[in-house]
């Protein structure tokens, strides 16, 4: 009866801990916020491609808990005032860094 109850405390602590690697911290996003960021990096990605005056294959785009940066080279200041505006309007960005350069 011993035994079994310490193989039991074992599963409950070892399940225990895969939950708790599971969760998120201030640098660190749980597995939904990392799902979550991946779509809001496609949909932005995807939007900057469909935008025709934007040459997209040149801007990087990364996303953190649901902050977009947009990084990269494009030909104007009014093509990053562009990227900034269409990554915005992307459904689930909180908000978007800029650290595009002009060529």
């Amino acid at each position: 009866m011993k035994t079994r109850n310490i193989y039991a405390l074992f599963i409950f602590s070892l399940f225990s801990l895969t939950l708790l690697g599971c969760g998120a911290t201030d640098s660190r996003e749980s597995t939904g916020e990392y799902m979550d960021d991946t779509v809001i990096t496609t949909k932005v990605k995807a939007a900057l491609f469909n935008n025709a005056s934007l040459k997209s294959g040149e801007i990087n785009v990364e996303t953190f808990k649901g902050i977009v940066q947009l990084s990269g080279f494009v030909n104007s200041a009014e093509d990053i005032d562009t990227a900034v505006l269409v990554a915005g309007k992307v459904t689930g960005v909180k908000s978007v860094k800029n650290v595009m350069r002009v060529k």
